[in-house]
């Protein structure tokens, strides 16, 4: 739940999802719609469907036991390199370089590494690969991780609270703060396109779910238009892909959301219909928040809702 999202943001989603499954056998009878309900709102659902994934691999194959060789570790579902070795590390107290975003922050000032980022990504876990200790291999690893979290931290480093400062080639220097460098990042693509939503007499709202591939698999979603670069097309162009025929009302505005690799800008246009779509099921308003929906569609339900 911790890549990519903050702390703050996952604690709630933590706290429920232990409760709904304290151990591994639970999660790994839970159907995949129960784990993606959990999720929803936290983003990445990949990282869901691969614990769930995985949890059934270890139960089937390893007897609920997660290995502690590396090559049976990277042979589960959704485990890579720094997941294996933090596995190692910590549960097994196994010789392992964990390297996250936080080790790599700290082996770059450390050592004053100056090539930049992502290109430097295998050149400091091989610097880091050379501070390891002979001992006490899950400590160091959450200490370090620990000291780039709190004390080396992106801005404004804390370098007379370090315990390594003595040893550390730029602490209590500018150049702290600048490290690890970055290199020029692109701008996003932004995408357009439209949102449909379909509502009966009694408020329904018509949602349909995803296939098992591409963003949002396995989610239930409000049905969209092909998401498009370029400029955003004319209510006539994107009516062509509404999922039925009705009248369709265009609100004022639009629906912006952020994703990692572009951002989007969505138009929304409603239809009162009798008929569900093929497809389709009815899901009252106040019932969402415990549908598997992504936080990009309740943000489309509340958009539209707040104009008809």
């Amino acid at each position: 739940m911790l890549q990519q999202t903050t702390v703050a943001t996952v604690g709630p989603y933590y706290q429920a999802f232990i409760k709904k499954f304290p151990t591994l056998q639970a999660l790994a009878k839970a159907p995949e719609e129960d784990v993606l309900r959990l999720w929803s709102g936290l983003g990445y659902y990949r990282r869901a469907r691969n614990l769930h994934a995985c949890a059934r691999q270890v139960v089937q194959e390893h007897k609920g036991v997660f290995p502690s060789d590396e090559k049976a570790l990277l042979g589960l579902p959704g485990v890579g390199t720094y997941t294996a070795a933090a596995i190692r590390a910590i549960a097994y107290d196994r010789p392992a370089n964990v390297v996250d975003g936080n080790v790599e922050r700290v082996v770059a000032r450390y050592l004053r590494l100056t090539k930049p980022m992502p290109s430097a990504k295998n050149l400091l876990r091989q610097k880091a690969a050379t501070l390891l200790p002979a001992a006490r291999h899950g400590d160091y690893a959450q200490a370090l991780m620990d000291l780039g979290a709190t004390i080396c931290t992106p801005r404004s480093p804390k370098c007379t609270l370090c315990p390594l400062q003595q040893d550390c080639a730029v602490a209590g220097k500018a150049a702290a703060e600048k490290l690890p460098r970055r290199e020029a990042q692109k701008a996003k693509p932004l995408r357009y396109g439209a949102a449909f939503l379909i509502i009966n007499r009694a408020g329904d709202i018509a949602i349909r779910r995803r296939g098992d591939e591409g963003l949002f698999a396995g989610l239930w979603e409000v049905p969209s238009t092909a998401w498009h670069e370029g400029k955003p097309k004319t209510p006539a162009i994107y009516v062509r892909e509404a999922p039925c025929k009705a009248k369709w009302q265009w609100l004022t505005g639009e629906v912006r959301h952020v994703f990692t690799h572009f951002d989007l800008r969505l138009q929304v246009t409603v239809a009162r219909v009798a008929k569900l779509p093929k497809g389709y099921r009815w899901c009252a308003p106040e019932n969402m928040k415990d549908e598997a929906l992504p936080s990009l569609m309740h943000k489309i339900v509340r958009f539209a809702l707040a104009r008809v």
